[in-house]
Protein backbone atom coordinates (compact mmCIF):
# COMPACT_ATOMS: atom_id res chain seq x y z
CA UNK A 1 0.00 0.00 0.00
CA UNK A 2 1.39 3.59 -0.31
CA UNK A 3 0.76 6.25 0.91
CA UNK A 4 0.39 10.21 0.08
CA UNK A 5 -0.37 14.08 1.76
CA UNK A 6 -3.15 15.52 0.72
CA UNK A 7 -3.54 19.08 1.88
CA UNK A 8 -6.34 21.26 0.95
CA UNK A 9 -6.10 24.93 0.29
CA UNK A 10 -7.17 28.00 2.49
CA UNK A 11 -9.93 28.95 -0.06
CA UNK A 12 -11.59 25.63 -0.26
CA UNK A 13 -11.59 25.88 4.10
CA UNK A 14 -13.97 29.13 4.32
CA UNK A 15 -16.21 27.05 1.55
CA UNK A 16 -17.85 24.75 3.77
CA UNK A 17 -19.98 23.01 1.12
CA UNK A 18 -16.57 22.13 -1.00
CA UNK A 19 -14.42 21.03 2.05
CA UNK A 20 -17.55 18.72 2.82
CA UNK A 21 -17.69 16.58 -0.76
CA UNK A 22 -13.62 16.77 -1.07
CA UNK A 23 -13.85 15.22 2.57
CA UNK A 24 -16.47 12.63 1.32
CA UNK A 25 -14.37 11.86 -1.82
CA UNK A 26 -11.60 11.36 -0.13
CA UNK A 27 -13.41 9.07 2.82
CA UNK A 28 -15.09 7.17 -0.29
CA UNK A 29 -11.68 6.20 -2.05
CA UNK A 30 -8.74 6.03 0.68
CA UNK A 31 -7.97 5.17 4.06
CA UNK A 32 -7.27 8.05 6.04
CA UNK A 33 -4.03 7.71 8.47
CA UNK A 34 -4.06 10.60 9.92
CA UNK A 35 -5.41 14.35 9.31
CA UNK A 36 -5.92 18.12 11.35
CA UNK A 37 -6.13 21.69 10.36
CA UNK A 38 -3.06 23.12 10.08
CA UNK A 39 -1.69 26.84 9.91
CA UNK A 40 1.06 27.33 7.40
CA UNK A 41 3.24 29.76 8.46
CA UNK A 42 5.11 31.99 5.58
CA UNK A 43 8.24 30.10 6.64
CA UNK A 44 6.44 26.62 6.44
CA UNK A 45 5.27 27.68 3.15
CA UNK A 46 8.33 28.51 2.20
CA UNK A 47 9.86 25.15 3.38
CA UNK A 48 7.30 23.02 1.93
CA UNK A 49 7.30 24.47 -1.70
CA UNK A 50 11.13 25.15 -1.33
CA UNK A 51 11.87 23.22 -5.02
CA UNK A 52 9.74 26.34 -6.44
CA UNK A 53 11.79 28.58 -5.20
CA UNK A 54 13.07 31.29 -8.16
CA UNK A 55 9.55 29.99 -9.95
CA UNK A 56 7.50 33.40 -10.98
CA UNK A 57 4.42 31.89 -8.99
CA UNK A 58 6.68 30.94 -5.63
CA UNK A 59 5.72 34.37 -3.77
CA UNK A 60 2.20 34.12 -4.72
CA UNK A 61 2.31 30.43 -3.76
CA UNK A 62 4.01 30.84 -0.10
CA UNK A 63 1.79 34.19 0.47
CA UNK A 64 -1.29 32.33 -0.68
CA UNK A 65 -1.08 29.30 1.91
CA UNK A 66 -0.40 31.48 4.44
CA UNK A 67 -3.84 33.55 4.33
CA UNK A 68 -5.47 31.08 6.18
CA UNK A 69 -6.29 27.49 7.66
CA UNK A 70 -5.36 24.55 5.47
CA UNK A 71 -6.56 20.72 6.42
CA UNK A 72 -4.01 18.13 5.97
CA UNK A 73 -4.45 14.26 5.30
CA UNK A 74 -2.11 11.30 5.10
CA UNK A 75 -3.97 8.88 2.45
CA UNK A 76 -3.44 5.54 1.70
CA UNK A 77 -4.71 2.95 -1.08
CA UNK A 78 -3.51 0.94 -3.56
CA UNK A 79 -1.74 3.70 -5.73
CA UNK A 80 -2.54 6.23 -3.54
CA UNK A 81 -0.49 9.17 -5.34
CA UNK A 82 -1.92 8.54 -8.80
CA UNK A 83 -5.49 7.80 -7.52
CA UNK A 84 -5.49 11.30 -5.57
CA UNK A 85 -3.64 13.14 -8.48
CA UNK A 86 -6.19 11.87 -10.67
CA UNK A 87 -9.14 12.97 -8.50
CA UNK A 88 -7.36 16.61 -8.02
CA UNK A 89 -7.21 16.83 -12.02
CA UNK A 90 -4.64 18.99 -13.79
CA UNK A 91 -2.78 21.85 -12.19
CA UNK A 92 -3.40 24.30 -14.46
CA UNK A 93 -7.70 24.98 -13.40
CA UNK A 94 -8.43 26.38 -16.45
CA UNK A 95 -7.53 22.89 -18.27
CA UNK A 96 -8.81 21.25 -15.44
CA UNK A 97 -12.48 22.63 -16.42
CA UNK A 98 -12.30 22.16 -20.14
CA UNK A 99 -10.52 18.35 -20.07
CA UNK A 100 -11.96 17.10 -16.43
CA UNK A 101 -14.64 18.83 -15.57
CA UNK A 102 -15.72 16.46 -12.84
CA UNK A 103 -12.52 16.85 -11.15
CA UNK A 104 -11.96 18.21 -7.34
CA UNK A 105 -9.95 21.57 -9.14
CA UNK A 106 -12.36 21.78 -12.25
CA UNK A 107 -15.08 22.68 -9.81
CA UNK A 108 -13.26 24.40 -6.70
CA UNK A 109 -10.48 25.86 -8.36
CA UNK A 110 -10.10 29.56 -8.62
CA UNK A 111 -6.66 29.92 -10.44
CA UNK A 112 -3.26 28.02 -10.61
CA UNK A 113 -2.06 29.12 -7.45
CA UNK A 114 -5.50 28.80 -5.63
CA UNK A 115 -6.33 25.39 -7.70
CA UNK A 116 -8.36 23.77 -4.60
CA UNK A 117 -5.83 21.24 -3.40
CA UNK A 118 -2.08 19.70 -2.96
CA UNK A 119 -1.29 16.26 -3.37
CA UNK A 120 2.52 14.52 -3.71
CA UNK A 121 4.17 13.59 -6.51
CA UNK A 122 5.89 11.08 -5.64
CA UNK A 123 6.84 8.92 -2.92
CA UNK A 124 10.23 10.67 -1.94
CA UNK A 125 7.79 13.79 -2.16
CA UNK A 126 4.92 12.47 -0.11
CA UNK A 127 7.55 11.39 2.67
CA UNK A 128 8.88 14.69 2.71
CA UNK A 129 5.80 16.68 3.20
CA UNK A 130 4.35 14.47 5.10
CA UNK A 131 7.47 14.87 7.50
CA UNK A 132 6.76 18.35 7.20
CA UNK A 133 3.26 18.88 8.45
CA UNK A 134 3.20 15.90 10.55
CA UNK A 135 6.32 15.59 12.44
CA UNK A 136 5.62 12.52 14.90
CA UNK A 137 4.32 10.71 12.10
CA UNK A 138 6.02 7.23 11.85
CA UNK A 139 6.09 5.85 8.35
CA UNK A 140 7.23 2.39 9.46
CA UNK A 141 3.43 1.79 11.49
CA UNK A 142 2.07 1.74 7.75
CA UNK A 143 0.55 -1.70 7.62
CA UNK A 144 1.25 -3.18 4.01
CA UNK A 145 -1.94 -4.60 3.72
CA UNK A 146 -4.84 -2.03 4.79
Amino acid sequence: MEITLALIKPHVMRNTIAFAAIKQLIKDNFTILDSKEVYITKGLSELFYAEHKGKFFYNRLTTFMASGPCYAFILQSKDCIAKWRTLMGPTKVFKAVHAHPGCIRALYGLSDTRNACHGSDSSTAAFKEIAILFPDFIKDNVSENS
